[in-house]
């Protein structure tokens, strides 16, 4: 069986942008879908150590959905790397402050944790209301089944 590896020619002409409404999806399926698209894994010349995916636009991040009791007992966890510096705080609060914030976390967490995760996470952009100002790119809406 022969591999292919896709050529720069063909990882330009098949770039493309997805627009996706976040209202109402539950978060892990919503992450889960946008690392596939981000990936490209779509697509018939996906090439595991190469950027091959497509540009995603997720809109009313505020709107998203967790299941069971997530918003008030699961924690969001970051520390500053000083001594004592673990801070912590609930869903909830997150989705109050920066909804963007939570939806790029759960993306980040089934990206490569490598160069190629980073350069994918930037393809991603992400806005807590109806409106995002790529209108000029013509996203394809998505649907998330």
């Amino acid at each position: 069986m022969k591999t292919h590896i896709a050529t720069p020619k063909e990882i330009n002409e098949t770039h493309a942008f997805h627009l996706i409404d976040a209202e109402d999806v539950v978060l892990g399926r919503l992450a889960s879908a946008v690392a596939f698209l981000l990936r490209g894994k779509h697509k018939p010349i996906f090439t595991p150590f190469l950027d091959t995916g497509d540009h995603v636009i997720i809109v009313n991040a505020d709107k998203v959905r967790l299941t069971g009791q997530k918003l008030d007992k699961k924690m969001m966890r970051h520390h500053t790397l000083y001594p004592g510096g673990l801070r912590e705080k609930t869903y909830r609060k997150a989705m109050e402050d920066k909804p963007e914030l939570v939806i790029k976390k759960a993306v980040w967490g089934m990206l490569p944790k490598n160069r190629l995760g980073r350069k994918l996470l930037k393809k991603l952009r992400v806005y807590s209301g109806p409106n995002h100002p790529h209108q000029s790119a013509q996203p394809s809406p998505y649907e998330i089944k």
